[in-house]
């Protein structure tokens, strides 16, 4: 089947990620916390809640407490722990609150949560890493996980997972979705512009944990996560990934780091090129330092290299725009890939009616400023059924896995859903000049 004029043969699959509203979970509800006056006197809203709660007998407070679990029973895991939690916070918030009853505490933290479908608006732009445990896996097949960026109510951007089989035939399977989702707790935040560490409930498969914004930084979204597997020297292997950190009104580049997707740092990067989308790093070290490629200039390709991966600044110009489909702007679709040929990245272009394709340039192993092809058409184009969207006329990803002799390509359609393909990598290869 060609794609944006190339012969390549891709193998689809009928599998396919959607936006989905029934996908909830229970988050702070903010109330105001500025004292107003009000028929009880100078309060605010948060204390006059807690005030008529803390009003209720007993019997009172558990009938209405009854009444929530039954409007939401079946919706949510570990619901009253979360409540409790809540509780805790506006405890913090308000002060005194020493000599609650559990069943008050509980009915106050309800006041302060509520449901949020985070993935009501779209689910786009996935990356791909082997899982950490690959036990039980055999035949070349390989255990992953898979990033989504998941879009709720207010175009806030969030984290999501899946995780799924892949075989070295082209084929995979994903895993069935707890039907319950829970957002990662916050564990530790350094302040702004310091690391933040969430965690994930330890009821919870990883299927069904959500990592939402937790600064300022963050506001308006966690975007386009660029999962890599990465190999130190001794040989042990981390999990990083670079994201765009949205407020509403600034972008900034920063980086996931975890070992078993059970915690997780978010940490703020450093250096001119933090303030750029689309940096992906290599999967492991070249020459001792960490190397990433990036977009300095908002249309080209370039390789960094750093001591610190924490700290991005300039690089070198590898390859800009050059082909039609690509004219406007081109960049990274995830981490480089190595293979023995070199090293492989996929690229997406812009080109005429700001349609997004995506291609592939092929950098050396040991210089990969040099260019040793790229695609002149893309492999992978909008066409009718991959046209339509949020966003119409877009094909993009944030990361590719190399399972055997064959590359299993998740790609966001049109900023809504998500959909597969999978192709021989030297086919690939062959296409490129």
């Amino acid at each position: 089947m060609a794609f944006g004029g190339s012969p390549l043969e891709l193998k689809h699959f009928d599998t396919q990620l959607r936006a989905d509203p029934s996908r909830v979970v229970l988050r702070a509800f903010s109330i105001s916390a500025e004292p107003r006056g009000t028929a009880s006197g100078i309060m605010n809203r948060a204390e006059r809640i807690v005030k008529k709660v803390l009003e209720l007998s007993d019997e009172e407070c558990r009938r209405y407490l009854d009444r929530v679990d039954g409007d939401f029973f079946g919706r949510h895991w570990q619901t009253h722990s979360i409540f409790m939690a809540r509780f805790n916070h506006v405890r913090e918030m308000i002060g005194g609150l020493d000599n609650v009853s559990e069943g008050h505490a509980k009915l106050i933290g309800a006041y302060f949560s509520h449901e949020y479908s985070y993935a009501a608006a779209a689910v786009m732009n996935p990356s791909i890493v082997p899982h950490p445990d690959q036990s039980g896996v055999g035949d070349g097949a390989i255990r992953f996980v898979l990033s989504l960026r998941t879009v709720g109510e207010g175009h806030i951007s969030s984290i999501s997972f899946r995780e799924g089989v892949a075989t070295t035939d082209g084929n995979f399977t994903l895993w069935p979705e707890t039907p319950f989702a829970i957002a990662a707790a916050t564990q530790n935040h350094a302040g702004e512009g310091g690391p933040v560490t969430v965690r994930r409930h330890e009821s919870s498969p990883l299927s069904g944990v959500v990592i939402f914004p937790v600064t300022r930084a963050q506001k308006n979204g966690l975007e386009d996560l660029r999962l890599v597997q990465f190999t130190e020297d001794d040989g042990s292997k981390h999990f990083y990934g670079t994201y765009t950190a949205y407020s509403g009104t600034e972008v900034g580049c920063e980086m996931l780091t975890t070992e078993q997707f059970s915690e997780f740092q978010l940490t703020p990067l450093r250096g001119a090129a933090a303030q750029h989308k689309g940096l992906a790093l290599f999967p492991r070290k070249l020459d001792g330092r960490y190397a990433a490629i990036g977009r300095l200039d908002h249309e080209s390709l370039y390789f960094m290299q750093t001591d610190d991966r924490f700290i991005w600044n300039y690089g070198k110009r590898i390859l800009g725009p050059k082909y039609l489909w690509e004219l406007v702007q081109m960049g990274n679709c995830g981490s480089p890939i190595e293979l023995d040929e070199g090293w492989l990245v996929l690229t997406h272009g812009v080109g005429a009616m700001r349609q997004y394709s995506i291609g592939a340039v092929l950098l050396d192993k040991k210089d990969p400023l040099r260019v040793l092809g790229r695609s002149i058409e893309p492999f992978l184009a909008p066409v009718d059924e991959t046209r339509e969207g949020y966003v119409p006329n877009v094909v993009y990803t944030c990361g590719a896995m190399k399972v055997g002799e064959r590359l299993l390509v998740p790609y966001g359609v049109a900023d809504s859903a998500i959909r597969f393909i999978s192709v021989r990598i030297a086919d690939l290869l062959a296409t490129l000049k």
